[in-house]
């Protein structure tokens, strides 16, 4: 921790913008003056990096990085509050950093207009302090773990998913890093994202509060954190329970044998496909998966050209109810498909969809274990059909 002697004055106008901590015991003239001096890395300009980074700016902290290559999108608005309707189509993280400064000139925002990748994170990190993941993700939760754990910094974590969400403290005061929670990644496609499986706009408010809330307490050398606890949040039931978490022995990053010793392939490790490996194929022919990939464009020209498969729409019957395909010809779930074969042909070509392209995929797989033939998984879902081929229908 920093001498006192070496920390940074307050002028009046912080003095009076800040009066409020200045007159909590925990925190005073010094604990202020740490918040001024302090560091932190906010990765996501989304859900949770909004209100974490408005808050932290709010309460002094004097350098604010933010890492984010996104653009506002309107379906940000609904829970990204750091962000208004002016900034559709614009920057995030320039969209966060004209809000900080209208919020407290005084701060310093660094921004890094990148993708956070194995190459520069190690570089992004290392002036800063903490790090707080903001991230919706699994390559780069476990890429902002793995750049924490190796330049000793406290990686501050929130996770939220429809109506419940996490938050806990990791490689800090000696505790558990995400990989002793967490040490392999779920299969891909498994865990839906905030696109596909939907969250309530409130949810990453709470959880971003309590990530801002454990940074500051670590700043000000404050109250107990969240290390070595981990907080669950259901909205549903308003309930907060904590499990404890331990350092695992056998860490491949954190342990007293570490395997991983420089940071790796994130996108491999949690096998997600990247864009050189064809993420979005155009050609017909399937691979290796027993199923094609085709983007809306190529899917429109074969339909166009006299194609007739059999349309299966596998999102759940309330998204259908916001914006479906006229010529879909059946509505299954993806999680129902191996059920609901008999309302399924055998003797048509099948073409798959969902809102962006991940659950149907999951359920071509499935129709190739069930035996069927030129299956067609649609990449981009209904989502791209929207943007790219029918602009009339609306996205969610």
């Amino acid at each position: 921790m920093i001498d006192a002697s070496q920390l940074p004055e307050l002028d009046n106008d912080e003095i009076a913008r800040y009066s409020r901590h200045l007159i909590l015991p925990n925190v005073g003239m010094e604990g202020q003056r740490r918040l001024k001096a302090a560091s932190v890395l906010c990765v996501g300009t989304g859900g949770l990096g909004s209100p974490l980074a408005l808050y932290l700016a709010a309460a002094g902290v004097g350098r604010i990085g933010l890492v984010d290559f996104d653009v506002v999108d309107e379906s940000n608005l609904q829970r990204q509050i750091i962000h208004g309707t002016a900034w559709v189509g614009k920057s995030k993280v320039q969209s966060a950093k004209a809000r900080i400064h209208d919020l407290n000139p005084n701060v310093q925002v660094d921004t890094h207009e990148v993708p956070l990748t194995s190459e520069n994170a190690l570089g992004i990190v290392a002036p800063y302090d903490i790090v707080v993941d903001g991230t919706d993700n699994f390559p780069t939760r476990y890429l902002v773990n793995d750049a924490c754990v190796l330049l000793g910094k406290p990686n501050v974590y929130g996770s939220i998913f429809r109506f419940e969400g996490q938050a806990s403290v990791f490689n800090h005061d000696g505790g558990p890093c995400y990989r002793c929670l967490y040490e392999e990644p779920p299969p891909p496609g498994l865990v839906p994202s905030c696109a596909e499986g939907g969250v309530l706009g409130i949810l990453p408010g709470i959880i971003g509060m309590v990530q801002a809330t454990e940074i500051v307490k670590i700043i000000l050398g404050i109250g107990d954190s969240l290390s070595g606890r981990l907080m669950l949040y259901d909205a549903l039931g308003m309930t907060f329970r904590q499990l404890k978490l331990r350092k695992n022995p056998n860490c491949v990053i954190c342990g007293p044998n570490p395997t991983v010793t420089e940071l790796i392939d994130y996108n491999q490790f949690c096998g997600v496909p990247t864009a050189s490996e064809g993420a979005r194929p155009t050609d017909v022919a399937a691979g290796n998966e027993g199923f094609a990939r085709q983007g809306v464009a190529e899917i429109k020209a074969r339909l166009d050209g006299g194609w007739a498969p059999f349309v299966l729409d596998v999102r759940k019957p309330h998204e259908a109810d916001i914006v479906k395909l006229a010529f879909a010809d059946a509505l299954i779930p993806h999680e129902s498909v191996g059920h609901e074969l008999a309302r399924i042909p055998h003797d048509r070509d099948i073409l798959v969809h969902c809102k962006m392209g991940g659950r149907s995929a999951t359920a071509a797989k499935v129709l190739v274990d069930a035996g069927y033939r030129n299956v067609t998984n649609m990449e981009g879902g209904i989502t791209a059909w929207a943007k790219e081929i029918d602009t009339s229908l609306p996205t969610y």
